[in-house]
């Protein structure tokens, strides 16, 4: 029987995080932007953004479409890769639940396919994209529950405040009553 990868809940910043791929909670343009994003790009130095726009001059020239995911170096970041991820923006009116699922579930194939243990998230969508952080939690792991596995041996929710740490545990504690 496979082992299902531990997951693990962090107050702290992404960008300091020790792991084999961070995941950015990316704009659909792969630029940069805020956020999240803004910090990972900083922090990570020029190189992400020249990855970044060479998969634009490639593969992505539209974009990268929301819930899909793509990695590129971690430039000066203590990781081996980010793996950019574009969530969607919440809404009353129209469930995009599934398209937030994804995000998660492509970053994971993502980070299976690149051989990466450790896999550091952060609460996708729920900054300037508006998602409620309990019902963003409640995704997030349920789909890193359906979707990680080997080579994957721990998934990290790094949560930048007490708040989102709060949710978080309150998801991941209903998961597994």
């Amino acid at each position: 029987m496979t082992q299902r990868p531990a997951i693990v809940l962090v107050r702290g910043d992404i960008t300091e995080q020790r792991a084999d791929a961070i995941v950015n909670a990316a704009n659909t343009s792969l630029l940069g932007g805020g956020g999240v994003d803004g910090a990972i790009h900083r922090a990570g130095g020029p190189e992400i953004l020249a990855a970044c726009r060479a998969l634009r001059a490639s593969h992505y020239g539209k974009g990268l479409p929301t819930g899909q995911a793509v990695a590129t170096t971690a430039g000066k970041l203590a990781a081996d890769h980010v793996i950019h991820t574009p969530g969607p923006v919440w809404s009353r009116e129209h469930d995009r639940g599934e398209l937030l699922a994804s995000c998660y579930r492509e970053s994971l194939r993502v980070a299976m396919e690149l051989g990466a243990r450790t896999v550091a998230f952060p609460a996708i969508s729920t900054g300037i994209y508006g998602w409620p952080m309990d019902d963003a939690a409640r995704i997030a792991v349920r789909a890193v529950r359906k979707s990680a596995a080997p080579p994957v041996t721990e998934v990290r929710f790094v949560l930048f405040d007490e708040y989102a740490y709060e949710e978080f545990a309150a998801a991941l504690r209903a998961t597994t009553a």
